[in-house]
């Protein structure tokens, strides 16, 4: 039975570490401070919350298990409020949009790309 949590441990960690990778590349190569939030908030919680279950797995303490997946739901529910309030604060505070974003939620009914505080893209741009 331990090769089986052995093998099951490895496996979550290298997936994990997939996904962290993957979070690291998207902030590398994304093009705007947005898409880099994603990649980082999506791909960075889901890596590490398989690492932390690989940990419980593998420690079989109860103390171990019990901090691991309260450690877990912890990025579950702080990591998507943060980078949402986080680009909510750099949109307030001008940070633009990536030149060849389809729609801009945050603009307003028009859906016009502007920022606060700017006039209104016309309709030729």
């Amino acid at each position: 039975m331990s090769d089986v949590f052995n093998i099951l441990t490895g496996l979550l960690i290298i997936i994990g570490a997939a996904f962290t990778l993957i979070a690291a590349v998207g902030i590398l190569r994304l093009p705007d401070l947005y898409t880099r939030m994603h990649a980082a908030s999506k791909a960075g919680t889901l890596g590490s919350g398989l690492m932390l279950i690989a940990l419980a797995i593998f420690a079989q303490d109860q103390a171990i298990v019990t901090r691991a997946l309260a450690a877990v739901v912890f990025f579950l529910l702080t990591a998507p409020i943060s980078a949402h309030l986080l680009a909510k604060a750099a949109y307030a505070a001008g940070y633009r949009l990536w030149g060849q974003s389809v729609h801009d939620e945050m603009a307003g009914p028009e859906g016009a790309t502007s920022l606060p505080g700017e006039d209104k893209r016309t309709e030729e741009e």
